[in-house]
C-alpha cells in the first residue's frame, strides 16, 4: 500500500523533465519517505483503535468484518481541496481525468444515487456464493473462425390470398391500406410500384416536416428499385408481399450511398458504405426503401438534431422512443410499413403513443450488421406496420441468421397464420385492457389471471448498467473527446455515458449474473402460452428485454386528450396492448393480436395530420410541458 501512495506522489510532482541535481534527488527522496512514514504512522494509529482481525482497506476508511457484514467508518474528514484532489486521482486511475470538475462531481452524485444501490442488490442476489458456480453469466462467447449455423433456413409462413381488392379513387385512401392489400393491386397490376413510390413520397414530403420525422428521403433509389419491381413483375418474376412495397428505415441502418446519421449533429454527415443485413433481406424481397427515418440522437429518445419528432394523434405531444421517426411515419401513412430498433423501449414506447401495431422480435430473430449498436445482448431490429398480419410478413421476410452477427439465429417459428389460437392458455395481468380480454374470450382462446413472478428486484438497474457500460465502450472516443458537450439533449447521453465510466468490470458481470438468474426465474414461471398486459410498464419493459422475449404492441382504443384546446378537436390519446410470449414464440403473439384486430377496427383509424378539429392549430412550438427524463433506447 505504501509504494502505490509513494507512485501516486511521484506521479502527480511537477516534475518535467530529468532530475539530473544529486541535491535534489537527495532531497526528493526524503521527502517521499517522510510522507511514507507520516502514512504508516497515521495507519498504525488507525489500526490501533482496532481489534486485529479487522482489515485496513483504504487510508480513509476502515472495513470491519461482523458475522460476513460489511460496515464502513470513516476516521477523518477531507478538507474541499483534499476532497477534490481525491476525486482527481480517482478519475486518473480510471484514465478518465479528461473530465472537467462539474463532470467528475456529476458523476460523483450519479454513481452515490444510482450506481451503488444497484451494486448491493446485484451483490445480494447473486454474489453471495464464492466460486461462480451459481447463476453464471449470460454473456457469451465463440472461438470459431466461421459462424455458420448448422439449422436449416426456416420454412416460409403462409400468407392468406386476398380477392377482390380494388384500387381506391384517393391516393389518402391507398396510403392507409395494409401490406397485403397493396401487394394484391400490384400483383393484379392495378397500380405499379413506381405510381406507389409517388403517392409515399409525396407524404413524406408534405407530412415529414410537420411531425420532424423524415431525415433523409431516398427518391432516386426509390425509383430505381420501384422500377426495377415492375420490370420483374413483367417478366412473369414476383418475389412475393413485398414485391414493389414501399418503406422506410430508422436513421440507425447504413445504406450506401446515403447519410446515415444516428440522429445525432456530431455524425449528421456521415456516410457509411455498409449495406445493413436488415435492408439487404428487404431489397431481396422486392421491397423500395423510400426514406431514413429519424432516430432518436444516438438512438436515445426521440430528440434529434433537426428537432423533437411528434405523436401524429396529439400533434403537440412527442412521439418517445428513438424509433419516433418509425412510429409516427406509419401511423401517418407516410409509409406502409417501417423498420425500427429498440434495446429498452424504443420500439413499444412510441408504438403505443402514435397507435401503430409493432413488434419487438425474440432476441436474435433479425441480423443487426450495419446497424448502430448499443447493446449486442439487447439490441433488435422490428416492424412498425399497419396491423399483425402485415407484422408477420415483414418478419418472415427480415428473419434469419446474419453470418456477421454472432447473437443472430436461424428461429425455427411456426406459421402464424396457422396456429389454433382455441388451444393456448392466454394470461393477461392486473393492468390488462379487459376489452382485449373479453374479445379473445370470444374469439375461443382461455383466458386465465396471471402474475410474472419473479424476485430479482433491480432488472431497471441491470438494463442501466448493462445498456450504458456497452454503450460507453462503442462510444468512448466521442466521450473522450468532448463531443458529449455537443449532444442534443445533455441529460440524456451524456450524463448516462459519464455515470458509466465509473461501473466497476466486477459489477457489470454480477449484473449479467444478476440477468440470467431473472432469465430463470421468468421462464420457470411462465405457466401460460402468452399473456397481455401493459405494453409500457417500464419494469416489464426491463424484464422483456433482458429475458429477450416478443412482444406486440396494438391498438385498443382511444381517449379524450387532456387540456384539450377546444371542445370539438379531433387529437387524441392512444390506448395500447401488448402480447407477450416466451422467446421463439413470436407466432403466438402474432396469431393473437391478429385474432383480435379481426374483430375490432382500431388498427384501422387514421389520425387527425390534415384537420385538428374547430378551435384548434398546430402550435409552434408546441406549449405542452416535456416529461420527467427516462430511458428509452
Amino acid at each position: 500500500m505504501s509504494f502505490k501512495v509513494a507512485a501516486q506522489f511521484v506521479d502527480m510532482c511537477p516534475v518535467t523533465g530529468p532530475i539530473v541535481s544529486p541535491r535534489f534527488f537527495l532531497s526528493y527522496i526524503i521527502l517521499v519517505q517522510a510522507l511514507l512514514l507520516v502514512y504508516i504512522i497515521g495507519a498504525s494509529s488507525y489500526s490501533n483503535q482496532l481489534p486485529p482481525q479487522n482489515l485496513i482497506t483504504a487510508p480513509d476508511s476502515i472495513a470491519l468484518m461482523d458475522s460476513g457484514k460489511m460496515h464502513s467508518r470513516n476516521f477523518s474528514k477531507c478538507s474541499r481541496k483534499m476532497d477534490h484532489d481525491s476525486l482527481c486521482r480517482g478519475f486518473k486511475m480510471l484514465d478518465a481525468n479528461f473530465l472537467s470538475d462539474a463532470k467528475m462531481l456529476e458523476i460523483e452524485k450519479g454513481a452515490e444515487e444510482l450506481n451503488i444501490p444497484i451494486f448491493r442488490s446485484n451483490r445480494k442476489l447473486v454474489a453471495s456464493v464464492n466460486g461462480g458456480l451459481e447463476n453464471p453469466s449470460t454473456l457469451v462467447f465463440s472461438s470459431a473462425w466461421n459462424h455458420d449455423d448448422a439449422q436449416d433456413a426456416p420454412k416460409r409462413f403462409n400468407y392468406p390470398s386476398l380477392s377482390g381488392v380494388e384500387k381506391p379513387k384517393s391516393d389518402d385512401d391507398i396510403a392507409y391500406m395494409s401490406i397485403l392489400e397493396l401487394g394484391q393491386l400490384i400483383k393484379s397490376k392495378q397500380i405499379t410500384s413506381e405510381e406507389l413510390a409517388r403517392i409515399f413520397l409525396n407524404r413524406l414530403k408534405r407530412y415529414g416536416p410537420v411531425l420532424e420525422s423524415v431525415i433523409t428521403i431516398t427518391e432516386e433509389l426509390a425509383y430505381e428499385q420501384a422500377k426495377r419491381a415492375d420490370q420483374l413483375l413483367a417478366e412473369g418474376v414476383y418475389l412475393g408481399p413485398l414485391h414493389g412495397i414501399p418503406y422506410g428505415l430508422k436513421d440507425i441502418i447504413a445504406v450506401p450511398h446515403y447519410k446515415t446519421t444516428w440522429g445525432s449533429k456530431s455524425f449528421k454527415n456521415q456516410v457509411l458504405d455498409i449495406e445493413a443485413w436488415v435492408y439487404k433481406r428487404l431489397k431481396s424481397a422486392g421491397a423500395v426503401l423510400l426514406a431514413k427515418l429519424v432516430t432518436g440522437s444516438l438512438a436515445y429518445d426521440d430528440i434529434w438534431f433537426g428537432g423533437r419528432t411528434r405523436n401524429p394523434w396529439n400533434i403537440e405531444e412527442y412521439s418517445t422512443g428513438s424509433s419516433a421517426g418509425p412510429a409516427a411515419s406509419t401511423s401517418a401513412g407516410l409509409i406502409p410499413f417501417s423498420i425500427g430498433s429498440e434495446t429498452a423501449g424504443s420500439i413499444t414506447y412510441p408504438a403505443a403513443r402514435c397507435g401503430a401495431t409493432a413488434l419487438r422480435p425474440t432476441f436474435g430473430t433479425v441480423g443487426r450488421t450495419g446497424v448502430l449498436s448499443l447493446s449486442e445482448s439487447l439490441d433488435k431490429l422490428g416492424p412498425f406496420c399497419r396491423n399483425a398480419a402485415d407484422c408477420a410478413i415483414v418478419l418472415d421476410a427480415i428473419r434469419g441468421k446474419d453470418p456477421d452477427d454472432l447473437s443472430s439465429r436461424n428461429i425455427p417459428f411456426s406459421d402464424p397464420f396457422a396456429v389454433d389460437i382455441t388451444k393456448l392458455n392466454v394470461g393477461y395481468l392486473e393492468d390488462a385492457e379487459m376489452e382485449v380480454v373479453e374479445k379473445l374470450w370470444s374469439k375461443g382462446v382461455n383466458m386465465v389471471p396471471f402474475k410474472l413472478n419473479y424476485t430479482v428486484d433491480s432488472a431497471q438497474g441491470i438494463v442501466n448498467f448493462t445498456m450504458d457500460v456497452d454503450m460507453l465502450a462503442h462510444f468512448d472516443e466521442w466521450q473522450r473527446s468532448g463531443q458529449d458537450d455537443d449532444y442534443e439533449a445533455q441529460d440524456q447521453w451524456p450524463l448516462e455515458l459519464r455515470r458509466a465510466r465509473v461501473v466497476p468490470a466486477v459489477d457489470y458481470i454480477q449484473a449479467q449474473r444478476a440477468r440470467g438468474k431473472l432469465i430463470r426465474e421468468v421462464r420457470d414461471n411462465f405457466k401460460v402460452d402468452a399473456f397481455v398486459g401493459n405494453a409500457t410498464d417500464w419494469e416489464l419493459v426491463c424484464v422483456g428485454n433482458l429475458v429477450g422475449m416478443p412482444v406486440i404492441v396494438v391498438p385498443t382504443g382511444f381517449k379524450k386528450i387532456s387540456d384539450a384546446p377546444s371542445n370539438e378537436t379531433r387529437r387524441k390519446t392512444t390506448v395500447t396492448a401488448g402480447f407477450y410470449a416466451p422467446p421463439g414464440h413470436d407466432h403466438i403473439t402474432l396469431s393473437l393480436a391478429m385474432a383480435y384486430q379481426s374483430v375490432t377496427d382500431h388498427h384501422k383509424q387514421r389520425p387527425p395530420i390534415d384537420d385538428l378539429g374547430p378551435g384548434d392549430s398546430i402550435p409552434n412550438p408546441p406549449t405542452r410541458t416535456v416529461p420527467p427524463r427516462q430511458l428509452r433506447g
